[in-house]
């Protein structure tokens, strides 16, 4: 059981004992391979992209569209759907989430498999859209199971772990969609997630507990931005928790630029590969690329957390900061790469700096200032703002890239990088701080609407 005696004002972080420690592996780890599959199913059409572009006579801006609807409707939908599953609870928003994706590839896979071959544009758009809806329960249904499980002083490590989830994702989608697009007909790249999505269903319907109470463990003061806050979850607390929140606010500006940066990498560099250094998707260097990302991914959220609670009490900005900065270098290096070996590895060095900073602040900041009550709407409005942007990467960057050829492309994101570190520096010490009583100030922010300068806990 997890226990320690907590404050209502500063709860400590409680000794966890080793069977809490194991179920609490026994309930993100599913939830993680749950999340890692719904990439395999979003981002296999980053692999097969180019191919269809060539196949159906659909040019960059064209497929770039295709993108566009399923990242707008993301954008729109996970905002709805975070506050819905603060509602309903993770473990059914998963579940429902599944369903969809699954019946979604099989549907485009087994259109493909028959000689679909008509309105393929329009088409394509529909369905990725109506996919990316079901895909829209993923990101925010893992943060609402997790949040009761990890203390606020332990969620830097989670963020760790959020990126890892996210990073196995695209390992399935890029290194192994890569693989079955090489050795098998394309449409198999949507048939097998759906296979995958629907056993993690099972799975997730058997393992997935919402809070330690439910598996057998005592509850625990989690220390976030809900501790101590009895008021009743309905839509109004929601948004005055989530979306009057200026820190949620100024994150979720900076989760814009991550977006636009993160989208703009990876629905591109299969393409950039193949046409500037002739790496066709299945051959050696295009799964030095597609594990760079899984690999760069791990790497960048492992320290991203380590940073986060070990050297900064617990604090997100300064390590975004850093990150953000990090891409630039990276950003530029790529530009530049002179050989396909050294675009292959950057790739995944552009990853760890990328995706260090969405898992740091759409998986970790998103349960620190949305606290357990509101963590699903948190992560609802930074992943629809993420997804916003993401959606010019489509056919806007797909535009740029067309008319102005590769020279253009990783120029294009660097601003955002800088914008999004430099948000940073304007919430640099916030933390989440606990309510004490009904008459407390919103969290993490002064009754005058600052930031709170919180030192160590």
């Amino acid at each position: 059981m997890s226990g320690g005696a907590v404050s209502a004002d500063a709860p400590a972080v409680p000794m966890h004992s080793r069977e809490f420690r194991w179920r609490r592996v026994a309930n993100w780890f599913p939830l993680g391979v749950t999340y890692a599959t719904f990439y395999m199913g979003r981002y296999n059409f980053n692999v097969v992209k180019g191919y269809l572009g060539a196949t159906y006579g659909l040019d960059k801006v064209q497929t770039g569209i295709i993108a566009t609807a399923g990242f707008w409707t993301y954008a729109l939908s996970v905002i709805f759907n975070g506050p819905l599953a603060d509602r309903i609870g993770g473990k059914k928003a998963i579940l429902i989430g599944a369903v969809g994706v699954s019946a979604l590839n099989l549907t485009v896979g087994l259109l493909f498999l028959s000689g679909w071959h008509q309105h393929v544009l329009i088409g394509m758009s529909l369905l990725w859209s109506v996919l990316h809806y079901f895909q829209s329960f993923g990101a925010l249904s893992v943060v609402k199971v997790n949040a009761p499980w990890f203390h606020v002083r332990e969620r830097g490590v989670f963020g760790g772990i959020f990126g890892i989830m996210i990073s196995a994702g695209y390992a399935l989608a890029l290194a192994v969609g890569g693989y079955i697009f090489a050795h098998a007909p394309f449409y198999f790249v949507f048939l097998v997630p759906a296979v995958a999505v629907m056993v993690m269903f099972a799975v997730d319907l058997v393992m997935v507990k919402e809070t330690p109470g439910q598996a057998g463990f005592a509850d625990f003061d989690t220390g976030d931005s809900s501790s101590g806050d009895e008021t009743p979850v309905n839509f109004g607390y929601l948004v005055k928790q989530v979306f009057t929140n200026p820190i949620i606010v100024t994150i979720a500006c900076a989760e814009f630029c991550t977006g636009f940066v993160r989208q703009g990498l990876l629905l591109y560099f299969t393409e950039y590969l193949a046409e500037v250094h002739h790496v066709k998707p299945g051959s050696f260097f295009h799964n030095t690329a597609s594990w760079g990302v899984t690999v760069g991914g791990i790497l960048g959220g492992l320290i991203c957390g380590f940073m986060s609670d070990k050297l900064f009490q617990s604090r997100r900005p300064p390590v975004a900061f850093i990150f953000y900065l990090g891409q630039v270098v990276s950003l530029i290096a790529l530009q530049y790469a002179p050989t396909p070996a050294i675009a292959a590895f950057l790739i995944g060095f552009c990853c760890m700096w990328i995706f260090g900073v969405h898992g740091m602040l759409s998986g970790t900041a998103s349960m620190d200032f949305g606290g357990k009550k509101a963590a699903a709407s948190a992560a609802g409005m930074l992943d629809g703002i993420q997804y916003l942007a993401s959606g010019f990467t489509g056919f806007g960057l797909g535009w740029l890239i067309k008319h102005h050829g590769w020279h253009i492309w990783t120029w294009s994101l660097v601003p955002f990088s800088l914008i999004g570190a430099y948000l940073m520096t304007r919430i640099w010490n916030a933390k989440p701080t606990p309510r004490v009583g009904a008459h407390a100030h919103a969290p993490g922010i002064d009754p005058r609407g600052i930031p709170e300068r919180a030192g160590i806990p």
